[in-house]
């Protein structure tokens, strides 16, 4: 058995060491005596062998599991909203003719795709793009939402109340705009409750939250502000997008950083319908 002490004063630290321990039993102590499951995958890249004396296994890479955040830094002009297209497009159908080895989990679940930057018209062209690269995709099942006239604290409330109102089953969040919802990028503690919001809204509602960031040309930092790396430090996935230093009509599709196994490098190209598609899974070969 573990104990936790704290020296009492008064009724108000007795009060305060009662609810310390509920969360010390709840939050840590649970590991010990409860088993706990690999989260289910939602999107994935290529697969893995996994050798074992069991014998061999093939898991899918993923890109994002449920319950958890994973981030989309891209510097301007990396065709980043149609990269956001392919992943959605992937999730919807499970796989499809434009997004090669990205394969989507969806079983009966939802994509709720919002964006806090463009227009309605353009915003509308982002969120039909999906539809276009496969007709059979449910269509009751893609949420769209363009928030860039409702304030950022507002931003955030509607997607807590609407994913609790209407989301039964583990779903993709793509949020295009992330910085969007927080006043100040630049802020620390802003930016960290921020995170955390996000954090406990994807594990209490069993959806991951992809979220797009900028990145600025030439910074090493692969997110814009104090926000930007704390997203970093808590993503389950960092996807790098960066403009193709062989081809200038392909994006390179990067791994910055994973908790699980990375996945390969790869390209992809607007086609001459405007529809994003992987090059063949190739990258830039003189790096």
């Amino acid at each position: 058995m573990h104990l936790f002490f704290i020296y009492l004063t008064n009724d108000r630290k007795r009060n305060r060491t009662k609810y310390v321990n509920g969360i010390y039993s709840r939050y840590l102590l649970y590991r010990h005596y409860k088993k706990i499951d690999y989260p289910p995958v939602c999107l994935s890249y290529g697969e893995k062998v996994i050798r074992s004396d069991k014998g061999d296994s093939i898991i899918p890479i993923a890109l994002g599991t449920f319950g958890n955040l994973s981030v989309i830094t891209a510097p301007p002009k990396t065709r980043k909203t149609f990269f956001v297209s392919l992943l959605a497009s992937a999730y919807l159908s499970g796989s499809n003719i434009y997004g090669g080895q990205i394969k989507g989990f969806r079983g009966d679940g939802d994509l709720i795709h919002i964006d806090t930057e463009q227009g309605s018209w353009h915003a509308s062209k982002v969120f039909k793009r999906p539809l276009d690269m496969d007709s059979n995709i449910p269509k009751d099942k893609y949420h769209t939402f363009a928030l860039r006239t409702v304030g950022y604290k507002e931003r955030l409330q509607f997607i807590e109340h609407y994913l609790k109102e209407n989301i039964k089953e583990p779903s993709l969040v793509i949020l295009d705009g992330v910085a969007d919802l927080c006043a100040d990028v630049n802020n620390i503690e802003q930016s960290n409750e921020l995170v955390s919001a996000l954090m406990r809204i994807s594990q209490q509602q069993n959806v991951h939250i992809i979220n797009v960031i900028h990145q600025n040309f030439g910074s090493a930092k692969l997110g814009t502000g104090h926000l930007g790396s704390a997203l970093e430090k808590k993503a389950e996935t960092v996807i790098s997008l960066e403009a193709n230093t062989v081809n200038k009509d392909w994006t390179t599709v990067k791994c910055g950083r994973s908790r699980g196994y990375s996945f390969e490098t790869f390209s992809f190209e607007v086609n001459e319908k405007g529809l994003p598609t992987i090059v063949n899974d190739l990258y830039d070969p003189l790096k």
